[in-house]
């Protein structure tokens, strides 16, 4: 038999699977809409979803009744809840822990150590295509976190001065390691 716009919901409610090929063909794309917006956060629950949505009119159509809405909106209140159910169960999965309950144990000395000094070879490295001046510049006001007024009286520089060779020191060190900020 040929499932058309005027016996498919009786073919449905005898559970013939050429009827819900047919909804799924004329309302999938609504369907899908109601869930994926409903869903959008939760790409990876919205394909399951839709199959429940499919599920739930297969199994449910015997309590469809023409005289109180249309097919239309009776399955669009099923795509409503069939999403608000996978929002509850999505939000009842996720749990919520204390930081400060949590056992994390703490960083090895020694790691901590190799990491330092992983960092201060990379930082060497970097400052090798300055003078010496310059270098120290850099490391006091950098890595020392001083101020420019007590760099320029411990190097008796204006800071004007250490302004340009600031300037032209990351000019040189982006030009050797790149477009990064310094």
């Amino acid at each position: 038999m040929k499932i058309t716009e005027s016996n498919y919901v009786e073919q449905l409610k005898k559970h013939d699977e050429k009827a819900l090929m047919y909804v799924i063909s004329e309302y999938g794309g609504m369907l899908n809409a109601i869930v994926c917006t409903r869903l959008r956060l939760l790409k990876d629950y919205q394909e399951e979803c839709l199959n429940d949505v499919f599920l739930g009119i297969w199994r449910n159509i015997g309590s469809f009744n023409m005289e109180k809405s249309s097919f239309r909106n009776w399955c669009a209140g099923i795509a409503r809840y069939k999403a608000l159910d996978f929002l509850r169960k999505y939000y009842r999965e996720i749990t919520f822990e204390n930081i400060d309950d949590m056992d994390i144990p703490k960083a090895d000395e020694e790691l901590e150590h190799i990491a330092e000094q992983e960092i201060s070879e990379e930082l060497e490295q970097m400052l090798d295509c300055l003078n010496e001046t310059d270098r120290a510049i850099f490391i006091k006001l950098y890595m020392e976190e001083k101020d420019l007024d007590e760099v320029s009286a411990e190097t008796g520089l204006k800071k004007d001065v250490i302004y340009n060779r600031l300037s032209r020191g990351k000019k040189r060190i982006r030009s050797m390691y790149g477009s990064r900020e310094v």
